[in-house]
């Protein structure tokens, strides 16, 4: 019995390592709706923080979101990611016309939830990441609305590769 658990052990470990991310930390850019910096960090096999700082409508977005990753159509260095987060912000009401903007406010505080799900391909001659996503979002307070913000590519440098 010990045997056996042993054996499952290693296994469990080897296959857990061949589908783990191949770099620990990335940093680069995202663009989409909202364009901006991004900075991904594996704090496991198949778990990462990312940070997103986004500019738009004239004010600034950071998002935090916790991602579990795994690998995609069995290619080695792609995979695909899922999760969750929160996000605060803050713009202005640079045009009353917009339908979605209350023309007697000056701007907006916003905090909400955010959802993503996309693929990464890491690429293993050059220490680069692609990734694209898409995540939609709801503000909870100020501007209350579901943004499903299209999707959004970024390339990112990876530090820490293996």
């Amino acid at each position: 019995m010990k045997r056996l658990m042993l054996i499952l052990l290693i296994a469990g470990a080897g296959i857990m390592s061949s589908q783990a991310q191949h770099y620990q930390t990335a940093i680069g850019l995202r663009g989409g709706f909202a364009n901006g910096i991004t900075v991904k960090h594996f704090v496991g096999a198949q778990s990462a923080f990312e940070a997103i700082g986004s500019f738009r409508w004239d004010g600034f977005l950071i998002t935090g979101l916790y991602e579990k990753h795994a690998p995609a159509f069995d290619t080695e260095r792609l995979f695909w990611f899922y999760g969750g987060g929160g996000h605060i912000g803050f713009w202005d009401n640079y045009d009353a016309d917009t339908p979605w903007m209350d023309p007697d406010e000056d701007g907006y505080t916003i905090i909400g939830i955010d959802g993503i799900v996309g693929l990464e391909y890491d690429i293993k001659e050059i220490p680069l990441t692609i990734s694209a996503d898409w995540k939609p979002a709801i503000n909870l307070v100020g501007d209350n609305s579901f943004w499903a913000d299209g999707g959004a590519i970024s390339v990112r440098y990876t530090l820490n590769t293996d």
